[in-house]
């Protein structure tokens, strides 16, 4: 990518988005078109086919989706599927469409098999069944996949695409009912110090083993293959390390000082027992993320500590 190029950025309002906005600027990029869902809905194909003709993109970072954690996708199972389908399909067609330099699809890693061996290698991708939960995101996802490796192989279109692990970080859900588990954790552990509770209740057992990836670490993987990847590869993006929830919980309570005890409701599901990225491809090209998680959990407690939930 020049400098001058124009780059869409699909969902800028969102923390991949705007953490991939934050990177570009940051690296000096200033000609970047973006919308609000409100001035352009992706759903609307007329209106995405509008959109692309009139400002005929050279890049497009497609991050845009409609997400939750294991609440928000089993209860809107119709919506997840649907919202995101209709979105993948009218980005990645009008982009075909006016012929963008490349385009990078953001999938994610609830797109392997719930029992799928450990760490999770991209070619594990359609070899068993999906968490019966968040499955028709999962399917959605996979659709976006196959959508941009079928254009690459038919029209010779520059789309690729990259799973990231549990994102963490600015601009995160912080919602009560749709929000992903570290949100969910920085939310309780938060309003339990404001409010000195003495107990903070944990869905599950505490078993469940997570990988969690700061969002702008994320961002520059993306800029990264971005700039150094052409092929029609599908890259895990992620730490390559993992911690049970109990864990993530015994940091956040370490970093927050609190003082209370944990609850455990076994009622509630634990969800896929284990998901780590194989991140081996990316790192062999060249890129490894940079910030811990502790020293993450660190920034968005700081980040947070004035926020109203």
């Amino acid at each position: 990518m020049n400098k001058e190029d124009k780059i869409y950025i699909a969902g800028h309002r969102g923390m991949v988005g705007s953490a991939i906005e934050r990177k570009l600027r940051k690296d000096g990029f200033t000609n970047i078109v973006t919308r609000t869902s409100k001035e352009l809905d992706l759903k609307n194909q007329q209106a995405v086919n509008d959109f692309f003709a009139a400002e005929k993109p050279d890049y497009v970072f497609m991050s845009a989706a409609k997400v939750g954690g294991i609440l928000a996708n089993n209860i809107y199972r119709g919506e997840f599927i649907y919202d995101n389908l209709m979105i993948e399909l009218n980005v990645v067609h009008a982009a075909h469409t006016i012929r963008v330099k490349k385009l990078l699809f953001l999938g994610s890693s609830c797109i392997y098999p719930k029992m799928a061996p450990q760490p999770l290698k991209e070619e594990y991708l359609l070899t068993g069944e999906l968490e019966s939960t968040n499955e028709p995101y999962a399917v959605a996802k996979i659709a976006g996949i196959k959508l941009c490796e079928s254009y690459r192989r038919q029209y010779g279109d520059n789309f690729i695409s990259v799973m990231p692990t549990n994102l963490y970080g600015p601009n995160d859900n912080y919602d009560e009912e749709t929000s992903h588990l570290f949100a969910s954790f920085i939310r309780k552990f938060t309003l339990a110090k404001r409010n000195n509770l003495n107990e903070i209740e944990i869905w599950g057992d505490g078993s469940p083993k997570r990988e969690f990836l700061h969002v702008d670490d994320m961002a520059d993987a993306c800029c990264f293959l971005m700039e150094n990847y052409d092929g029609e590869q599908i890259f895990n993006i992620g730490t390559g390390k993992d911690v049970t929830v109990l864990e993530l919980a015994e940091i956040m309570k370490d970093v927050t000082g609190f003082e209370g005890t944990f609850k455990f409701d076994p009622t509630k599901p634990n969800g896929t027992p284990q998901k780590l990225l194989d991140v081996s491809k990316i790192e062999a090209l060249g890129w490894k993320a940079k910030i811990s998680l502790k020293e993450g959990v660190r920034m968005v407690m700081e980040d947070v500590k004035e926020m109203e939930f």
